[in-house]
């Protein structure tokens, strides 16, 4: 799973990384007479290298991003995921959802030093503070909503969703005081996918993929970012990923809120609650067994408090409260 990685700015210089080919790539797909003036790290992901650039020319000084898979098993399956985002980039072009323009991709590395892909740099920055947490989850189920209801060709649909685990893949905490909550969770998953309507699906949508600015009545929306994983299928899986870090960020209280959002802002899920708890569930459980594949980029972004063991133990709770309303 993809983190957010438009985030903070690291003014360092890492014109020594190892990117010399994807940079004169990067300058020759600027417009004629713009240069790269200045380039910044950016944190906040684990998938891949993010970098600012700071463009001038002519016209007014301008910003795009630059992410690049530098990481063995991302450079294996850069092709398909650095494709799969340039196509979704010029779908979203022309829709209300705030996603970057895509300015250059090379998937496949044949003029960068790595597989990359070029596209605008979004205003706004990454919430995690539990600040107006209430206010950004309403956003956030509103935002799901809009992406949901994108009505995509059936030759532009991008590929039917993939579960992030299965009943044989789930590692389970060693230290949990509660054992019988994992194995009934575990025993959720067994059962066939529920029947269900499909949509277009962000697929990693959560608090470290979307951009706000403004505060109280004025916080707003101004960017989803990370469209590696979009995918074709039920909206409960969109809804279950960002309840998932939701619980993991903050607490049950607002994981277990999402969904009410989503359905107030409009949004349809399942009508039985075995089968919206079915997703929710397989989310959760991609996790397992202390989600330290998310800390690593949140705690990055200031959430130091978010350790291993607070970690797992959101998790169980929040897997308690799902069977306690759903199951």
């Amino acid at each position: 799973m993809a983190e957010g990685e438009t985030a903070a700015v690291v003014e360092a210089d890492v014109d020594d990384l190892g990117w010399s080919d994807t940079r004169v790539w990067a300058e020759r797909s600027l417009r004629p007479g713009d240069r790269i003036r200045g380039v910044g790290a950016l944190r906040g992901g684990w998938t891949s290298q993010m970098r600012r650039l700071d463009i001038e020319g002519e016209g007014e000084p301008y910003s795009l991003v630059l992410r690049s898979f530098v990481r063995p098993f991302f450079v294996k399956h850069a092709l398909g995921l650095l494709t799969r985002e340039a196509d979704i980039l010029q779908l979203l072009a022309d829709t209300t959802v705030p996603a970057a323009r895509l300015h250059g991709v090379d998937a496949s590395a044949e003029h960068c030093d790595h597989p990359s892909l070029l596209m605008s740099l979004l205003p706004g920055s990454i919430m995690l503070d539990a600040e107006d947490i209430e206010r950004r989850a309403e956003l956030l189920a509103r935002q799901l909503v809009a992406i949901h209801g994108l009505l995509v060709p059936e030759g532009t649909r991008p590929r039917t969703y993939q579960a992030w685990t299965s009943p044989e893949r789930v590692r389970l905490p060693e230290t949990s005081k509660r054992p019988d909550v994992w194995q009934r969770a575990v025993d959720v998953i067994r059962r066939p996918p529920p029947a269900y309507r499909p949509c277009f699906l962000h697929r990693d949508f959560h608090p470290g993929n979307v951009l706000f600015t403004g505060e109280g009545t004025g916080l707003a929306i101004t960017g989803v970012v990370d469209w590696v994983e979009t995918s074709w299928g039920p909206a409960d899986l969109d809804v279950a990923h960002c309840s998932t870090a939701l619980a993991l960020l903050h607490g049950v209280r607002d994981g277990m809120r999402l969904a009410d959002h989503y359905i107030a802002a409009g949004g349809t899920l399942s009508d039985k609650p075995a089968d919206h708890l079915y997703w929710r569930v397989l989310d959760a459980l991609a996790f397992a067994p202390d989600a330290e594949k998310v800390a690593e980029p949140w705690r990055e972004l200031g959430r130091e408090d978010l350790t291993s063991s607070v970690l797992t133990q959101r998790l169980e709770d929040y897997l308690q409260a799902l069977f306690s309303r759903y199951g």
